[in-house]
């Protein structure tokens, strides 16, 4: 088992992600908040909302939307 972190979106201790999986501010903050498994959680999320919502990642709108999306699924 690698390092256990308190993860915000479980609610719980479970173990974290090796390294930050976005970059920036945000990116650390995942790192240090949200575990391998809330952070599963929200790749599944975000196929979904890609998908549904037909987004184009090349548009820089597009990733912005998805970015807030990610913050609000893990954190609120």
């Amino acid at each position: 088992m690698g390092r256990l972190v308190e993860c915000v979106k479980l609610g719980r201790e479970a173990e974290g992600l090796e390294r930050a999986p976005y970059p920036g501010d945000i990116g650390e903050r995942i790192f240090n908040h949200i575990s391998i498994e809330g952070w599963k959680q929200w790749q599944q999320q975000q196929t979904i909302l890609i998908n549904e919502n037909r987004l184009n990642m090349a548009e820089s709108k597009a990733r912005k939307f998805l970015e807030e999306q990610m913050e609000e699924f893990l954190f609120n």
